[in-house]
């Protein structure tokens, strides 16, 4: 063999070394993020089982006094702001908080993959999972005899604003305190924004000082954001809507100023 064969041979198939296309990783870690959060019994009692149990148990049994209709109709869209809380709030500070103390996240910081293509999977990982709660619920709720009524795209805009707020201080909780206090911190928030942010007992069921502050919670303008529009059929809740754009702004730019990645 001549060595133009061997040269021609050696550039056929010798490798190509390198880093594969941005979108594609980004899409693997994405998939990646998502199983891994699927797979943890942990995370799965927050977004899914704990939301259908309250929807189920409190409409079906009248411990609260949720007005007049019928409680699903009121119940439904505080539910699935939980969900949205669950996963972009309480499941990804946990993870991640995880994450940064087992030195994943370092090493993938080290990676190809740029820190904050890593934010875009995770980010893309917690929508995929909020839909499928979405759709889960949806369908319990219709069971339940729900009727849902109001603009779809409110209630996107909703969604999304408010996958931001949560997901920004998920983040910031996750980046600045050590995992364990993030793991017992963002359970006790979660805890407390079920029984104080509008999910299930109305806001209006708190004295009128409380309901001032409440009001102001990302978890209370979401759920009261998506009962105006699902329930009472509102066009726009412009008022929800600018607390939850704040919350979004304020949370994800502490996260991307304060975050530790070790």
């Amino acid at each position: 063999m001549s060595a133009t064969d061997t040269h021609r041979n050696a550039g056929t198939y010798a490798p190509n070394p390198g880093a594969a296309p941005l979108p594609r990783m980004i899409a693997t870690q994405a998939a990646l993020e998502t199983k891994m959060l699927l797979r943890n019994g942990e995370q799965l009692l927050l977004t899914v089982v704990i939301p259908t149990l309250l929807l189920v148990l409190f409409s079906a049994v009248d411990i609260v006094d949720t007005g007049s209709g019928k409680a699903v109709d009121f119940l439904a869209p505080g539910i699935l702001a939980l969900a949205v809380m669950s996963t972009a709030f309480t499941g990804q500070a946990i993870a991640t908080g995880f994450e940064r103390r087992y030195g994943v996240l370092k090493r993938l910081g080290a990676s190809p993959l740029p820190r904050w293509a890593l934010m875009t999977a995770k980010t893309i990982s917690v929508l995929v999972t909020e839909v499928l709660q979405v759709v889960l619920l949806t369908v319990i709720a219709f069971a339940l005899g729900w009727s849902p009524h109001g603009n779809p795209f409110a209630v996107l805009l909703l969604l999304v604003l408010g996958t931001a707020a949560f997901s920004g201080l998920g983040l910031l909780m996750a980046g600045t305190l050590k995992a364990e206090a993030t793991l017992a911190a963002a359970n006790l928030v979660f805890l407390l924004l079920l029984v104080g942010g509008g999910v299930i007992v109305p806001l209006d069921k708190f004295p009128d000082a409380a309901q001032s502050v409440l009001g102001l919670l990302p978890i209370s303008a979401l759920s009261d954001g998506l009962r105006d529009v699902l329930q009472h059929g509102a066009s726009m809740p412009w008022g929800d809507l600018g607390i939850l754009a704040a919350w979004a702004v304020v949370g994800l730019g502490a996260a991307g100023r304060f975050f530790r990645w070790e």
